[in-house]
């Protein structure tokens, strides 16, 4: 038992590990860093309903997830293919193409969810 708590305790300095990595490394991830904090900020002060809320986590965490996952693919298609190749380069725009396509419906969820509160405090 006292190793299993061991290893548990081990794979979240690994996790943070990673999450520190792209937090250094990534521009992107300031980006995201900005945008999510901003999100939910606005959510508090439009006060926008827990069902809601909890729409908008989600699509952080997958815009987030997306962005995760690239860079592990990159770092990955480096070490295996430290010369250009064409594969190599799909892989990456493939793996860059899914967090565009996260972000870009992240932010259409975003505007369905903040948008009309928003509308209605401001009077737009």
């Amino acid at each position: 038992m006292r190793d299993f708590v061991y290893s548990r305790i081990r794979s979240f300095g690994h996790a943070f590990a990673g999450l520190k990595y792209v937090l250094k490394t990534q521009k992107n991830a300031w980006i995201h860093t900005i945008a999510t904090i901003s999100v939910i900020c606005l959510a508090f002060c439009l006060q926008i309903p827990a069902h809601d809320f909890a729409i908008l986590i989600l699509t952080i965490g997958t815009v987030w997830t997306a962005e995760f996952i690239n860079t592990s693919l990159e770092a990955v298609v480096d070490l295996a293919s430290p010369q250009k190749h064409p594969l190599a380069k799909v892989g990456k725009d493939v793996g860059a193409a899914a967090v565009l396509i996260a972000a870009l419906s992240s932010v259409i969820i975003g505007v369905i969810i903040l948008g009309p509160p928003l509308i209605q405090k401001f009077g737009f």
